[in-house]
């Protein structure tokens, strides 16, 4: 971790995006904390596209059209919701420099959401940054049952179907490890961001 920035200060896109090919990603301490932090793991979390486990009931979830599965129509929504206080967790890193630099790069197409709908309303999502042929996870949310583990299996379809090489968690949680999520030593890591960014890049 380095310095954090002064308070109000915001981050610069070129630089969120330089940081994020180094295998370097921003935090905060908490939502209302306006100050950020650098984050390079010792161990990244990483969800192999080629072994990512879903569990039969699961499956059935997600083929049954409970949620209507939508990419990229409401960024707002699902930065508040990842955002949003619940129990057991009553504050998330997600702060105001956070909120407004990637709903930068969502302008310019290096963030993405994958969105659960019901009817109207908004019940579960996630999103991400794009680079190269990598994705990088951000933050997931939940308002109904398994909305947000629906959203994840789309995200794998379609990094599958579009040529990406590497889903990036940052970390491992019990959670995701059901999935399959593995942690990776930094250098090992390294070398496969690298990789992964070289060439043609994927399009979301």
């Amino acid at each position: 971790m380095t310095r954090p920035f002064a308070p109000g200060f915001s981050i610069p896109t070129d630089l969120l995006l330089r940081a994020y090919a180094a295998g370097v990603f921003p935090m905060a301490e908490s939502a209302d904390d306006p100050e950020i932090f650098w984050v390079r793991p010792e161990l990244r979390g990483v969800i192999p596209l080629d072994d990512f486990h879903v569990s039969r009931r699961l499956a059935r979830t997600a083929r049954s059209g409970v949620f209507d599965i939508r990419f990229d129509t409401d960024f707002a929504g699902v930065v508040s919701g990842c955002g949003a206080a619940r129990p057991g967790r009553p504050n998330t890193w997600i702060n105001r420099p956070i909120r407004e630099a990637y709903a930068k790069l969502f302008e310019i197409g290096h963030c993405h959401t994958v969105e659960a709908w019901q009817g109207e309303r908004l019940v579960g999502g996630l999103y991400g940054v794009t680079l190269g042929r990598v994705f990088f996870g951000e933050s997931m949310f939940s308002f109904e049952r398994d909305a947000s583990k629906v959203c994840l299996i789309a995200l794998v379809e379609r990094l599958r179907a579009n040529g990406f090489d590497l889903l990036d968690t940052q970390f491992t949680t019990e959670h995701l490890k059901r999935f399959g999520a593995i942690d990776v030593p930094r250098r090992k890591y390294e070398a496969i961001l690298e990789s992964a960014l070289d060439g043609e890049p994927a399009r979301f």
